[in-house]
């Protein structure tokens, strides 16, 4: 246990950002799925076993009169289906690491993906354990915010109306995080790019996975070039 309490502390710090973030989006969460009339304990069983963070957010429409399962399954993989992408980096990293590897796998976000993609793990902490504290942590931050969210609706009723906001503004201040360092320009330029084209061309309901797809195969074809301008932003 000492040398998980020894990573855990060792990575608090670089989860701060998504501590700020993860308490108001959570609440934020717990806010609209008590306004569903579910009370605190269910909103915290599906941060605990869903933990999807926009999926989330989406899962609050499915309790609607006229929503299918099939209906639920096909929005839940359109909005989550970056994460397949974010798994195949992360293959052989992870195939390292034994059973463990199934948690970490689970508990992939957008925030916790980043940082351990863009943060080095100290050099007298196990990697293993350094990334399943970032995991850990995140995920607790969550269920934290969710439970302050449900609880505070419960108490005090309030009209919940736009409060989904504050997902697309975590997005927001992740990219602009990201643009200021000038090696990720180019990618996120692909995005954005793959983004406008494919919303002009497959309407707002369906340009989310054509997205991906664009964008995946650009960056894969100029693997190189985005690689070798990566080096000149980072010397």
């Amino acid at each position: 246990m000492g040398e998980y309490r020894k990573a855990v502390v060792r990575a608090f710090p670089y989860t701060i950002p998504v501590l700020a973030g993860y308490l108001f989006i959570g609440a934020a969460f717990g806010v609209m799925f008590a306004d569903q009339g579910y009370n605190v304990l269910w909103a915290i069983l599906m941060s605990v076993v869903v933990y999807a963070g926009s999926g989330q957010y989406l899962a609050t429409n499915f309790f609607v009169p006229g929503m299918s399962i099939l209906q639920a399954v096909f929005l839940t993989v359109m909005v989550n289906i970056r994460h397949v992408f974010y798994g195949l980096s992360l293959v052989d990293r992870y195939n390292r690491f034994g059973k463990k590897r199934w948690y970490l796998i689970f508990g992939m976000t957008d925030e916790t993906y980043s940082l351990i993609c863009t943060t080095d793990v100290p050099d007298d902490v196990d990697e293993e354990k350094f990334l399943l504290s970032i995991t850990l942590l995140n995920q607790l931050y969550w269920i934290l915010g969710t439970i302050i969210g449900s609880l505070a609706f419960t108490v005090i009723s309030f009209d919940s109306t736009g409060i989904e906001f504050a997902m697309t503004a975590l997005f927001i201040v992740m990219f602009m995080e990201l643009w200021y360092r000038r090696s990720n320009r180019p990618a996120e330029l692909i995005g954005m790019l793959s983004a406008v084209l494919c919303l002009a061309l497959f309407g707002a309901e369906n340009f989310v996975l054509p997205t991906m797809l664009l964008m995946v195969a650009v960056i894969l074809l100029g693997k190189k070039k985005l690689d070798r301008k990566e080096v000149e932003g980072s010397a």
